[in-house]
């Protein structure tokens, strides 16, 4: 039995690595990802994973905020 991806975790997950390989993100981007995830009114397991792992790069330093992209 397999899960599919939906469209929003996918276009979260493209956000996230956009962030992973800048090693930073503007509060815009955060709000960006947060909205994207919850506009169904429904937060999918696969959307849930990506936002903690996202949340554990921001604690952790790998992951900084900024005011603005240089």
């Amino acid at each position: 039995m397999g899960f599919e991806v939906s469209k929003s975790a996918l276009a979260v997950r493209e956000k996230i690595d956009k962030a992973i390989e800048d090693h930073e993100i503007t509060h815009e981007e955060y709000e960006e990802i947060m909205a994207i995830a919850f506009k169904d009114g429904v937060l999918d397991r696969h959307e849930k994973v990506l936002l903690q792992e996202l949340q554990f790069m921001i604690e952790h330093k790998d992951i900084t905020f900024v005011k603005q992209k240089k």
